[in-house]
């Protein structure tokens, strides 16, 4: 018969080991542990485990599955969307994704505040979107993700619109928000689709120099172009979590988390590779 320590053994054993790519080491979870929600004082005790909660959703954006198919191993379905609810309302995935950003660039000897940029866009399909729009240009009906990653690839900052949203009016919300929360960025780099004077006048207003790197002469085929192949990594680095091939999200707050879900992990995992 199981007691509570054969459980409790068991549980630290599991701990022990990684049971899938996605779960997270103990130096991520000491990490992430300190901004957790603290349990109630009144009413009932917490029973679930908050990391165990945290690697259920890594493992449903890493591996692309639906909540009611996430694995045994993992506390019910029903409790770690009850918790990600709560995560996505705090903001709480994007607040662990830009602290351990800056982590990342103070250990690879940049400031922990970003001074430039690369804007760039993203169609993807989106079947569930309560709003969607059809991007010709790509001939794709869903979300469009307008984004800004940092001269090394980390995402800054991520807005969600309708597909037939145009690149440069998507980014406009994208501008505000880079400068509320990266208040020291200046340089952006851009491709010709931006380059459009609603966008350029709020850049100018917002202290910001939107430099423009076009194609070259003659050009058929993919070139990397200079700041503007870093931003089409990222966009390779998403891709490689397969819930965010397609967007299936109704909403678009918690789409916008779960990129952060994935990108955080991401620059964890490569922050804490040196242990």
């Amino acid at each position: 018969m199981w007691t509570e320590e054969h459980r409790a053994r068991a549980l630290a054993r599991a701990k022990q080991r990684k049971r899938y790519p996605s779960d997270m080491t103990d130096e991520e979870w000491a990490l992430m542990e300190p901004l957790m929600p603290e349990a109630a004082k009144v009413g009932r005790r917490r029973s679930v485990d908050l990391r165990e909660v945290v690697n259920a959703i890594r493992y449903l954006v890493r591996s692309g599955c639906e909540w009611r198919m996430l694995p045994r191993d993992f506390p019910p379905w029903q409790t770690v969307y009850w918790w990600f609810r709560r995560f996505v309302r705090r903001l709480l995935f994007g607040l662990i994704h830009d602290i351990a950003l800056m982590l990342d660039r103070q250990r690879c000897g940049r400031a922990a505040v970003p001074t430039a940029g690369v804007l760039d866009s993203q169609s993807v399909k989106a079947p569930g979107a309560a709003q969607r729009g059809y991007d010709a240009g790509k001939k794709i009906g869903g979300r469009k993700r307008h984004i800004a990653v940092d001269a090394d690839g980390r995402l800054l900052m991520v807005n969600l619109t309708p597909a037939d949203i145009a690149d440069s009016a998507g980014a406009l919300k994208v501008l505000d928000a880079l400068r509320q929360r990266w208040p020291w960025m200046k340089h952006l780099f851009a491709d010709s689709a931006y380059d459009r004077a609603m966008l350029m006048d709020k850049a100018a207003l917002l202290d910001f120099v939107v430099e423009v790197v076009r194609k070259l002469a003659q050009q058929h085929a993919f070139v990397p172009l200079p700041r503007r192949w870093v931003v089409e990594r990222s966009f390779g680095w998403m891709m490689q979590w397969r819930r965010l091939v397609r967007d299936y999200e109704k909403r678009v707050d918690v789409s916008e988390q779960l990129i952060y879900v994935a990108m955080g992990s991401l620059i964890m995992q490569r922050l804490f590779d040196q242990y």
